[in-house]
């Protein structure tokens, strides 16, 4: 249970960052989120440089989920869902995280981690770029997408699956660009938040059989 020390650390400082943040910038919602959303992403390479074991990992995952459930339905801490449209991001970001390390904790860490830091920094940036950064926009699904954003999610995700697949395999393929699409391209179906559960699992499959076992 100590080991959890650093990581219980870790989530407080982010949020106590958050709060900070909100209270010089109480009209940018979105952005409170976003760093809560960021923030997070370092989390499984913190866990696994511990040596924190699965059933230990799912264990915290599924209460900090559970915790996630009650605060929408009582809203205990009201400011983490404080947006302006209804989503269901932040507990399907928590049950994302709970099938990735019940999937790949111990059998492939780089595709759990690859889903992951797809989601947090991929999906997070594209979101604070495509808010704070005019360019052309459109509307998928009555959600509005913009260039700055969606080249933001493909850039970021580049980033990180050539970097986790040259440090696995010590090379670069076209399979990782094509990763990069089929993750940019599944953060368009973000309704009800719904994004943040398709893009990091199906990132973290592609990975798994595209790098990983080939």
């Amino acid at each position: 249970m100590l080991k959890f020390i650093p990581i219980i650390i870790y989530i407080f400082s982010v949020f106590l960052i958050s709060i900070i943040y909100k209270k010089y910038n109480e009209d940018n919602k979105e952005a409170l989120r976003k760093i809560i959303h960021i923030g997070i992403g370092p989390l499984i390479p913190i866990a696994k440089y511990l040596k924190i074991d699965q059933n230990s990992a799912l264990t915290f995952t599924g209460i900090i989920s559970l915790l996630i459930f009650l605060n929408y339905l009582y809203k205990l801490f009201p400011s983490i869902e404080d947006v302006d449209r209804k989503s269901f991001g932040t507990l399907l970001y928590c049950l994302s995280l709970f099938f990735l390390i019940f999937l790949f904790w111990e059998k492939d860490p780089y595709s759990l981690i690859a889903g992951f830091f797809i989601m947090t920094f991929g999906d997070g940036l594209a979101g604070l770029i495509g808010k704070n950064f005019k360019s052309k926009s459109w509307f998928f699904l009555k959600q509005k997408k913009s260039l700055f954003g969606t080249f933001t999610m493909f850039l970021t995700s580049f980033i990180v699956v050539s970097s986790l697949g040259y440090i696995q395999q010590n090379n670069f393929n076209i399979n990782f660009l094509m990763i990069a699409f089929i993750a940019t391209a599944l953060e368009q179906f973000s309704v009800r938040g719904i994004d943040n559960f398709i893009v990091p699992i199906g990132a973290a499959f592609c990975f798994n059989i595209f790098v990983t076992n080939i």
